[in-house]
């Protein structure tokens, strides 16, 4: 994984942090861990972490990448994506 993957993997771990419902899996997080099922973040703090990786990252993310953001490799790719967009 490149630097700037890692940068945002870093970024992203502090902003779920706070709707994390199983310590054990922010601890282990990794590009695999999907945010509900290993993490247990609820599907309306989903929403809350996007607004929040918006103004973290001055990206906007649309419905159908929030719809596909599942797990933290979703998230660095669409990250990714948005900020070559802008």
């Amino acid at each position: 994984m490149d630097k700037t993957s890692d940068e945002i993997i870093t970024k992203l771990k502090a902003i779920v942090k706070p709707y994390v419902n199983n310590a054990k899996g922010l601890d282990n997080l990794n590009p695999k861990t999907e945010f509900i099922k290993d993490l247990e973040i609820n599907s309306a703090n989903l929403v809350d972490i996007v607004l929040d990786v918006e103004d973290e990252f001055d990206i906007a993310i649309d419905n159908d990448s929030m719809e596909n953001m599942l797990t933290v490799q979703d998230a660095v790719e669409i990250i990714k994506s948005k900020q070559q967009e802008a």
